[in-house]
Formats: structure tokens, sequence, C-alpha cells
């Protein structure tokens, strides 16, 4: 999975809109009546009766790995500036499938990709563990992603250490090194060992470093906590059993020590940075029917026996901000079918604080797992269950490949307009003022909007939309379809402005909502014409 593949242009995707810098090219319908003015503070949108096939909120996000350079860096020993250039070319691949989140690898093997005094700069960005690549690589990958106005999801590994076997090949005042008692080995790999208080507890100072000292959006986890079972080995923990496992079996004791790490690193997120929010990616089958009741009627490993993550425990008592399963089977699989499981989790998040999105296997349509047209239906299948919010794609060299034309049929069919990140109420951001003071302008066939910036107070992105003929303000917001474009806003105050070109003169009734950075939305501002 780790070698380079060639990128293909996707701009041919035009529908909806193409983010740059300053531009936006949108697809152009019918030029809509002119709208009545109105008062945006009195303005109550709703986005109930939202087309399913053109959601207004959804998540659509790309994993970037770091382990092993499968996506990114492609290979160690790059320069700062190559490293940038590749990671500026992933972002744009993200806008021109009109994602709206990234999910980047900064942590793969108890490594930074920022410079912590708690853990080295990883091998994978410069080929030596601890060398510093000349740049601060999540610095720079965050102002990067915002810029373009794409969440990041920061992506951290929190026990696995090495890819090998050999403490004495990590630098010499590598914590696993400095308290070799933290450390256990299994199958040929290192792990920090989960059931110790005082491990838990440094991958949480490591990890909350970058929390604390970064602008990121969320913190990420996969589905690596306890090795996967490798067949003849037994888990080497038995002496962290002895000392802190006492009343329990080894099995519910395992998972106490993973559960206690979600908890415990949930807390600490809110308590430094209550807007950040906390997101796990596990394996797709948390157990199935025939070991619990509860379970997924499924025949697979679980996640319950395999790596101690009791996931539905985490959603049912609220330890998430959202669950991102890897259903990463076909629909109909005899074992772990995709539309079992994706309806079992719809069930699994009711009445929670809890946001389902999907993890998706593209790299089984690039290795011919997948028909060409097995993404497109697994998108299709999500839009009748409103519990799903979007879905995350793994990973970001699979979507560049876009073999047989997968990704070219999912974007058309199910992503020809942007969508807003859904919101996450239950962490109470504040919803911005309406812009105000928007003007439109023709510039050729281009149409130039500008508004107040410092009107929207609170404002971290703005959302264009075009109102068609006959069509409320209220109910326009709650259609995906009118959605021609987010931008992030301007932070030098002032009046911010940017461009819609298409493939046909852009006209039509214009309004701009704001939104903060959680994404709660405004009331619109005022329409205008042109």
């Amino acid at each position: 999975m780790a070698e380079p593949l060639n990128r293909r242009d996707l701009l041919r995707l035009t529908s909806g809109a193409v983010v740059s810098s300053a531009a936006f090219t949108v697809g152009v319908v019918g030029a809509p009546a002119a709208s009545a003015a109105h008062d945006p503070s009195a303005e109550t949108i709703s986005e109930a009766g939202a087309d399913r096939t053109r959601p207004v909120r959804q998540l659509r996000a790309m994993w970037i790995a770091a382990v092993e350079n499968i996506d990114y860096p492609s290979k160690p020993g790059l320069s700062a500036e190559e490293q940038k250039k590749e990671f500026l070319a992933w972002l744009d691949l993200a806008q021109e499938l009109r994602l709206n989140a990234v999910i980047s690898q900064v942590r793969p093997t108890a490594d930074a990709f920022w410079p912590s005094d708690l853990e080295p700069f990883s091998h994978w960005l410069t080929g030596e563990q601890g060398k510093d690549p000349g740049y601060d690589p999540l610095a720079f990958q965050v102002k990067a992603a915002h810029a373009r106005n794409l969440e990041f999801h920061a992506w951290f590994n929190p026990f696995r250490v090495a890819q090998h076997d050999d403490p004495s090949a990590l630098v010499a005042d590598h914590p696993a090194r400095v308290h070799p008692d933290w450390v256990f080995a299994y199958g040929k790999k290192l792990y920090y060992n989960p059931g110790l208080p005082a491990v838990r507890s440094f991958v949480q100072d490591a990890m909350m470093d970058a929390v604390t000292r970064y602008d990121i959006d969320a913190v990420h986890f996969d589905d690596y906590f306890y090795p996967y079972p490798v067949d003849g080995e037994e888990l080497p923990d038995a002496d962290a059993f002895a000392k802190y496992g006492a009343g329990q079996s080894v099995e519910d004791w395992r998972r106490q020590n993973i559960t206690l790490l979600i908890e415990e690193m949930g807390t600490r997120i809110k308590t430094e940075k209550p807007w950040v929010k906390f997101g796990v990616s596990p394996f797709g089958i948390w157990r199935n029917q025939s070991s619990d009741p509860r379970g997924s009627a499924t025949s697979g490993s679980g996640s319950y026996e395999t790596v101690y993550a009791d996931t539905l425990d985490w959603v049912k008592k609220g330890l998430v901000d959202y669950i991102c399963p890897q259903i990463y089977w076909e629909i109909g699989h005899p074992a772990a079918d995709y539309a079992e499981l994706t309806s079992w989790w719809c069930e699994q998040v009711k009445d929670t604080n809890v946001s389902l999105f999907i993890g998706q296997a593209v790299y089984k349509s690039t290795s011919g797992e997948f028909g060409a047209a097995e993404l497109t239906e697994h998108l299709t299948f999500n839009r009748s269950y409103p519990s799903v919010d979007g879905d995350a794609f793994f990973s970001a060299k699979d979507l560049r490949s876009d073999t047989a034309g997968a990704v070219t049929a999912m974007v058309k069919q199910h992503y020809s307009t942007p969508a807003l990140v859904p919101e996450m109420p239950h962490l109470k951001g504040t919803t911005p003022s309406a812009p105000v003071g928007v003007q439109v302008s023709a510039k050729g066939d281009a149409a130039v909007l500008s508004w107040n910036r410092a009107s929207a107070k609170g404002a971290t992105s703005f959302a264009i939309w075009r109102l068609p003929a006959g069509q409320a303000d209220g109910a326009a917001l709650g259609d995906g379809r009118n959605l021609l474009a987010t931008v992030r806003a301007d932070d030098r105050g002032g009046r911010q402005t940017l461009t819609l070109t298409g493939s046909a003169p852009v006209r039509g009734t214009f309004v701009v909502t704001a939104l903060d950075r959680l994404w709660n939305q405004s009331a619109p501002s005022r329409p205008v014409r042109i």
C-alpha cells in the first residue's frame, strides 16, 4: 500500500463548487427570481427536509496515513519543501473531491510530527528518528488545511511504539528505552503496555501536547489499541495484570484499560479545549450476535475480543463525540454485510450525542476486491439512514488512483455539490451573527461577492448559497443543491471577497451565512441579485 501512485485529474467534476484560493467554479442553473428584502436577524434557519441525496451537512474526510509512508510523506528523507508540496497536493485533492475534512496521522509510532519535548521527531519524516525536518509539519498542516476551510483531525496512535521489536533501534532518549518496563514486544513489533497507569498517563501527555499547542479541530484514534492477535503468541502482560487486575478476568481488565484511556483522554481534551472533537475509528464489528444478543448479525472478529475495545460502551456512555467504524466490506458480504453493520451502528447511536461516520475502504477498489460501483452503492445506502452523518475514506492515495473510475462515479453521484460539516450541539458552539453589507457584481461571466467580515462576530468560515426561484431562504438552506461554496474567514477583518465562475455566466440571487468553528450556522444575509 505504500508505493506512490499517479494522480488523476478530477477537475472535470465541476457540477458543484471547486475551491481555489480566491475563486470558485460552480455549476450553473437557471437564474431565480429576485427575493424580497427581509430582516436577517429575524430569520430562522431550518435544515429539515433536506434532500438526502444532496445533504446540507455531511462529513467528507480522507485519511492521510504516515506510517510506512503510505500516503505522506511518500518516502522518508524528502526536503521540507518537497514534504510541504506533497501535503498541499493532498489538500488540493480533497478540495477537488469536495471533501471538508482531512484526518492526518501525526503520531504514528510513539513519535511526533511536531517539535515535542516528550517524543522524538518521526523517522517517517526524515528516515532518522529524532532528526529535525527543518520545519514544524503539524503547524504547516493545520494552517494549510484551514486556509482551504478543511477541518483538521489530528490522528494519533496511542500504544504502538515501532514496526520492529528491537528497542536498541530507537533513539537513546526515547521514552520506551528510558522506561523499558513500559514496553512489550509482540508479533515482531513494540508496544506500550496499556495495563500500566504510568503508560496511559504518558501517552495522554504526549498527545495533549499537540492539543494544547495547535489549532486542531479533532483528536482521532483508529482501531489499534491492544495489538491484533498473532497465532501462537500470548500478550506478555501477566505481571501488569497481577499488579493491577485483581478481581477481574484478564480480558475484562484489558478492556477496562482501553476504556480508561478513552475516558481520561476525552476529559482532558474538553478541559483544555471544549470545542475540540474526540473521535475513534474502530474495527467495524463490535461483537457478533452469537456472542452477545446486542451484537450484529455477523460472523467476523470483533473489536471487543480482538483488541479489547468496547466501542459500544463508549458510544452509550458518550465518551466520544463521534464514532467512525471501519465497515470495510461489500453489501451482501456473508460474514460482515455492509448493510447490516451500517444499520446496526445507526441503532447504537440513537438517543446519544455521538455522531456516526462510516469508514470506507477505497483501497479495496484499488485492489479489485470491490467492484467499481461498490463505493457509490455504499453512499447510496447511507442516504436511507439519517443517522449516518458522513464518511471517511482510506486512504488518500487510493482516492487519487481512482481505479476503474470508482471515485469519479462516487463523486459524480454524491459529491457534486459541497457540504457543511455536521453540527455537534452538545459541544455548545456559538452561532455567529449574520453577515451584513453583502454585495455582488458581474465581472464578465463571473459573479464577485463581498461582505463585511467583521460584522459576522464569531465566524470561522462562510457559506455561499444561490436561491432557487420561488424558494424561501430557510427552505433553500435546507437543500444541499443550493450550496455553492464555503470559504475560510479572512482573519484580517475588513471586507472579504470571492469570485464565482462557471462554464456559463454565474447569475442569480445569493445569500451568505456565517459559521463558527463547530459549524453552527447564522441566519442568512440579505439576498443580493445579479
